[in-house]
């Protein structure tokens, strides 16, 4: 079993569920210098290496290995799946995967900040009418 961190769409419980079929409790922890950013024409974001940032996201634990195969065919070739240390609230720290966004496709990552309130209020309709949840 691995643990998974999610900094955007998947941090959505219900869209985790619709994608991986599991139902987990995450919790929230942080991962250090990396900055988030919007993908240019989607609700969804990517993240990049950047010295002193950070990005608050969500820790699933205990993740199947047929839900992280899941989550590997939803993120699909935009992302690359990297073993990092994530901080949760008590400072502890857990190794646990991250979808990085391929530098190669860095060109399609807005400047600004990836805002996840935002996105509940007007992009998860929107992005759930783009990628409906696959049949499990």
């Amino acid at each position: 079993m691995d643990h998974c961190f999610t900094y955007g769409s998947l941090m959505c419980e219900d869209i985790f569920t619709a994608v991986t079929g599991l139902v987990l409790r995450p919790e929230a922890a942080v991962l250090e210098g990396y900055a988030r950013h919007p993908v240019i024409g989607t609700d969804y974001p990517g993240v990049r290496r950047r010295d002193g940032a950070r990005v608050p996201g969500r820790l699933y634990r205990n993740v199947s290995p047929a839900g992280v195969a899941y989550l590997d065919r939803f993120e699909g070739d935009e992302y690359r799946r990297e073993r990092l240390e994530v901080t949760l609230c008590d400072g502890h720290t857990v190794a646990a995967w991250v979808y990085v966004f391929d530098t190669a496709q860095g060109h399609r990552l807005d400047a600004g900040p990836w805002d996840f309130e935002h996105f509940l209020r007007e992009g998860k309709a929107r992005f759930l009418l783009r990628h409906p949840p696959a049949p499990l």
